[in-house]
């Protein structure tokens, strides 16, 4: 059973619910796709108040072309200790103008909205925690919070950010969603985002056809040679997603691209994996072409690791003392940034926060109910953290 600091946090947080909703509803409700920085960083400035309104030390990282990093800090004056970072992206996939076609709206017992579940639902969660902790005391160590900007797109500016971050912390929750199942993500593939341009010879395809070079008939040998290379019992899939090429329909085509998005889960395969593509992009099958290859963004995978269990069964035990009994870890073969603070090898786990699902598209959802346990969950655990 919790004790008299843990009832009173688990309190706090339940009698809070609406007010993390009306948060939550603010923030959907402005538009903040990845390469929208005013809408990004307008999200941002009202978790800034939110810290202000708490009496929550706040700060901005600029960045001149994508959104400004957001920080929080929960600590005691002269506190050194490392801090538990509690982490999550405020970016989303959808163009401006979706909020005034899709609002924030609830239906029974879920919320509807341009990223209400990925993840600006984690977000409202992780600045309750720490508002939490604020006003009641009581954490082990020092609490960070980070609100990122450019997760959608592989996190440009944010990797540094998180890296560092990461580096100097004891642990790390990121609160990307929990599973449709109620899980929480305890490890996720590692992806390669690649671009590559193949070049040819333009000619008229009628009168002067032996004179031309496909670039896209180069192109199709490349998509089929690509893909062959997936391995489904390796968990490497490869798939060139997006095409495009030509000049005209009688027209030899001088130039085409691909897009190849990449999944691994072993860190070693994605060397090997990178070679037999660069190979690939070297050797034309149809003579007089060529070809490059740029990697346009990527993610590390999270490999768990003895200390990274450690946190999920420590989470585990607080999650069913928050009441829920029958949360378990999952594998995830999508890409989060949750990869980059486990590279820098530091215990993490991810998808902690409200539970939701059909996250980029217009039937994404978040579980009202879910809120405040999950919430409950993460300030258990770092109420539990055991500091040397």
């Amino acid at each position: 059973m919790p004790d008299t600091a843990e009832a009173a946090v688990m309190d706090w947080i339940a009698a809070r619910k609406d007010a993390m909703i009306d948060l939550l509803r603010e923030v959907v409700d402005t538009d903040s796709g990845s390469y929208d920085k005013a809408g990004v960083d307008a999200v941002g400035a009202r978790f800034l108040r939110f810290f202000d309104e708490h009496g929550i030390a706040g700060w901005k990282e600029q960045h001149e072309v994508f959104g400004d990093a957001i920080h929080g800090l929960v600590a005691e004056p002269g506190a050194n200790e490392k801090p538990i970072l509690l982490m999550g992206h405020r970016d989303t996939v959808f163009p401006k103008g979706e909020v005034s076609r899709r609002p924030f709206s609830i239906e029974g017992n879920r919320a509807h909205g341009p990223g209400v579940a990925d993840m600006k639902a984690g977000l409202v969660m992780n600045v309750f925690v720490a508002a939490a902790f604020k006003t009641l005391g009581g954490a082990p160590c020092p609490i960070k919070v980070l609100i990122t900007s450019d997760e959608e797109i592989a996190s440009p500016s944010s990797r540094p950010v998180i890296e560092r971050e990461g580096r100097a912390a004891r642990a790390v929750y990121n609160s990307e969603p929990g599973r449709p199942t109620g899980n929480v993500t305890t490890g996720r593939k590692g992806g390669v985002f690649m671009r590559f341009d193949i070049y040819g010879k333009a000619a008229h395809s009628g009168g002067q056809f032996t004179s031309g070079i496909s670039a896209i008939g180069e192109l199709a040998h490349k998509v089929v040679q690509i893909h062959a290379l997936t391995d489904l019992d390796k968990g490497i899939t490869l798939n060139v997603g997006l095409v495009s090429g030509g000049q005209s329909v009688n027209t030899t085509a001088p130039h085409a691209e691909g897009q190849i998005d990449l999944r691994y889960i072993h860190p070693a395969d994605r060397a090997k994996t990178l070679a037999a593509i660069q190979a690939i992009i070297d050797t034309p099958t149809v003579p007089g072409t060529t070809a490059k290859l740029e990697i346009k963004g990527e993610f590390l995978p999270v490999v768990e690791t003895e200390a990274s269990k450690a946190i999920f069964d420590a989470y585990k035990d607080a999650a069913r003392d928050a009441g829920l009994p029958n949360l378990a870890g999952e594998f995830s073969g999508g890409c989060a940034d949750s990869g980059f603070t486990a590279s820098v090898g530091t215990p993490t786990i991810c998808g902690v926060g409200p539970v939701g699902g059909n996250a980029h598209t217009v039937e994404e959802y978040m579980e009202l109910d879910s809120m405040v346990p999950r919430a409950q969950a993460l300030a258990l655990a770092i109420l539990r953290t055991k500091v040397d």
